[in-house]
């Protein structure tokens, strides 16, 4: 349930983009960051850091993107996001006592030390990954936007191809829509299933070195003296 509630943002993007366009988009995910942030310190009295980490730089970039009308911004985000994520899990491994992700979950999950340090690790390299994939798929959008600024020479407007362009700029306008459209999907259900998919993994890798602790714990005590049937 968490983890839907942590993508709340990102859906409402979706939505509003869907409807109005990905300027009146990104001011609608700015206000749905800011009621998350809201909604969870009234129910916990306190802030999550990745929540605030999310916040602070969708406003920032969310607020150039609005500012400048420049969708590179919002594109930006979700690696900026994510990378901020990779820098905070890997800093954990040598400052404090526990990794990040031991500290997140620690209380729902025994295992061994080294088994916390990879796991860690994992998630760092995942969120580097998915940065990665997300600057990937927004660079299509990056390609034909240029490709349509060198056709029609005048500032990019993709609410109606039609009527703003004409010749092979119309189509180069049609193209840079359905890129935009794509990395929108993409960063709402793309993210969302690589996220799922790798946190099923991570769950049955550390659920199979709980059993395996389980396990050493019950033949120590087995052999222990006094023990012999």
């Amino acid at each position: 349930m968490k983890f839907l509630f942590d993508f709340f943002p990102i859906l409402l993007f979706f939505i509003i983009y869907k409807l109005y366009g990905i300027y009146p988009a990104t001011a609608v995910a700015i206000a749905g960051s800011i009621l998350q942030n809201a909604f969870y310190w009234y129910r916990h009295r306190k802030f999550e850091n990745m929540h605030l980490v999310t916040l602070g730089l969708i406003i920032i970039l969310g607020g150039a993107t609005l500012l400048f009308q420049n969708k590179t911004f919002i594109m930006w985000k979700p690696t900026a996001v994510y990378w901020a994520f990779a820098i905070a899990f890997i800093a954990s491994q040598f400052i404090g006592e526990k990794p990040l992700i031991q500290r997140m979950m620690g209380h729902a999950i025994e295992v061994p030390p080294r088994i916390w340090r990879n796991a860690n690790f994992s998630m760092a390299l995942f969120s580097v990954l998915l940065g990665v994939a997300n600057l990937y798929v927004a660079n299509f959008y990056f390609v034909a936007e240029q490709a349509l600024i060198a056709a029609s020479e005048q500032a990019v407007n993709l609410e109606n191809c039609a009527a703003t362009y004409s010749g092979t700029a119309v189509e180069l306008c049609r193209q840079a829509k359905s890129m935009e459209s794509i990395w929108v999907n993409f960063k709402l259900f793309g993210m969302l299933i690589l996220s799922v998919v790798f946190l099923i993994g991570l769950g049955v890798y550390l659920s199979l070195h709980v059993k395996d602790e389980e396990n050493k714990d019950e033949l120590a005590t087995s052999t222990e003296p006094g023990n012999d049937a």
